[in-house]
């Protein structure tokens, strides 16, 4: 829910239809030419391209994977078209090529986060006949395959990885504050009271980062409101959803108690600057400056951060695995199971009005050969979906922190990924800022939530 920026994947608004989005977005048109029907032996795979041109973790790797596929498959070529751009303003530049057998790719890089609106607006192609002939399919873990399943069941993209969430922490900051180098929260209080001393014990740094506001989009949803509620209650049943009733959820206590979380850092000023925390840059501004130059205390954020500090990154910092901590964040009151995550990921799925399908998804099952899939985890600092590579003590001991977020699959949870939810997503973010920027109180923000949530979807909702 990445969101995977590409340095802090996933994690942005729901798209909205802007002059810049509509230039880019005509851009993209541009670019894609005649459409992908025009060359029976050449696949069109179109990806986000980072906005931070220091980081070309994607372009490298689909650039070995275009020199093995061209060698597997003599007279075939790949043509890869970037789309550089924020994720929000990604998302509405792809839905626009995927509207017209011109202009439409054959091979897309898919959040997991609006997977099911471009399936329900009939832009993707179900994969099932591909699926069933690839014996490899077999490896992928069940919720990453569900992930990318409809609502008629079908399966419309094949998942290259996921994330979990977790707390980042400075070691050297914690020492000057007092606080142990082994901090370990129980519970929302703990972490509270850390950044309370942090404030008190080390001026002149951050004590929490907590992503919040329209700005931050799905980060601020998900890694932000979401590593709160899904702590609250008893961890049995999504707070979102309803599945049985298939309604979606009010804003009852647990909601009410994550805003207040949140409302507490920004009003006992924890966070960075009201204006900072609005920032749409706050992500990078997080990985690339304030963790690596010391001036963050905790950051809530997902295990893919060290893509932003590996070698030829542009925010080198050789020494993070020893500088920073890595905790669980804690349920509300330490009740089982004790921690939380979120998970989100990136799938790649094959548009309905794609010229060479078929060679698409040759291209798929090139870059998801357990080695090349692998491969891909290490470089983005991703989580393993197969359970060939999960169980390879080579990518166990890859990267440190890889075993520590893959271990939080097991207590990890999936936002429910239906049609509404990019609008309810936008509705939790308009309910941060509110508290955030101290405008709106917690019960008028719950409550201007469950107004809101009932125009994202169609009044589907109940009380609990």
């Amino acid at each position: 829910m990445l969101v995977r920026p590409t340095a802090a994947r996933p994690r942005s608004t729901a798209p909205l239809i802007t002059l810049v989005a509509l230039t880019l977005s005509a851009s993209a048109l541009t670019a894609c030419g005649s459409g992908s029907g025009s060359d029976p032996d050449t696949v069109r795979v179109s990806f986000k391209q980072s906005t931070d041109n220091s980081i070309r973790v994607m372009d490298t790797y689909l650039a070995d994977m275009k020199k093995q596929f061209e060698k597997k498959y003599p007279g075939k070529k790949v043509e890869l078209v970037p789309i550089k751009a924020p994720d929000s303003e990604y998302y509405t530049k792809l839905q626009q090529m995927l509207r017209s057998p011109k202009t439409a790719p054959d091979l897309v890089y898919e959040d997991t986060f609006l997977i099911n609106s471009d399936i329900t607006s009939g832009y993707l192609k179900p994969l099932d006949p591909y699926l069933a002939q690839w014996p490899d399919w077999s490896q992928f873990i069940d919720t990453a395959k569900a992930a990318a399943k409809a609502e008629d069941g079908k399966t419309y993209g094949v998942p290259d990885g996921t994330d979990t969430r977790g707390l980042w922490f400075d070691k050297g900051i914690f020492k000057k504050a007092g606080l142990p180098a082994d901090w370990q929260p129980k519970n929302w209080n703990e972490v509270l009271d850390a950044a309370r001393t942090i404030k008190k014990k080390v001026p002149g740094v951050t004590p929490l980062n907590v992503y919040t506001g329209k700005a931050a989009g799905e980060a601020a949803t998900m890694q932000g409101f979401e590593m709160l509620l899904y702590g609250t209650g008893d961890g049995t049943s999504d707070p979102l959803y309803d599945t049985s009733a298939k309604k979606w959820i009010a804003g009852g206590q647990g909601f009410r108690d994550s805003l207040d979380f949140l409302h507490t850092v920004y009003r006992e000023k924890l966070g960075t600057d009201v204006a900072t925390a609005l920032d749409p840059n706050i992500q990078t501004l997080v990985a690339g400056e304030m963790l690596p130059k010391h001036t963050l205390g905790i950051d809530l954020d997902g295990s893919w951060l060290p893509q932003a500090w590996l070698k030829g990154s542009g925010h080198e910092w050789p020494g993070w695995s020893s500088e920073l901590g890595l905790a669980p964040m804690p349920t509300q009151h330490g009740q089982a199971p004790g921690k939380v995550s979120m998970s989100g990921g990136w799938t790649w799925a094959i548009p309905a009005k794609a010229g060479n399908p078929d060679l698409a998804f040759d291209f798929i099952r090139t870059m998801q050969t357990k080695a090349n899939a692998q491969k891909w985890y290490i470089a983005n600092s991703g989580i393993a979906v197969r359970k060939d590579v999960a169980d390879d003590p080579a990518y166990a001991t890859a990267q440190p922190g890889i075993k520590f977020f893959t271990d939080l699959v097991a207590s990890t949870h999936y936002r429910p990924a239906y049609p509404a939810y990019p609008k309810v997503s936008t509705a939790i973010q308009e309910a941060m800022e509110g508290v955030t920027t101290g405008d709106t109180s917690v019960d008028k923000a719950a409550s201007a939530y469950d107004d809101a949530l009932k125009d994202a979807t169609g009044d589907q909702v109940v009380q609990k």
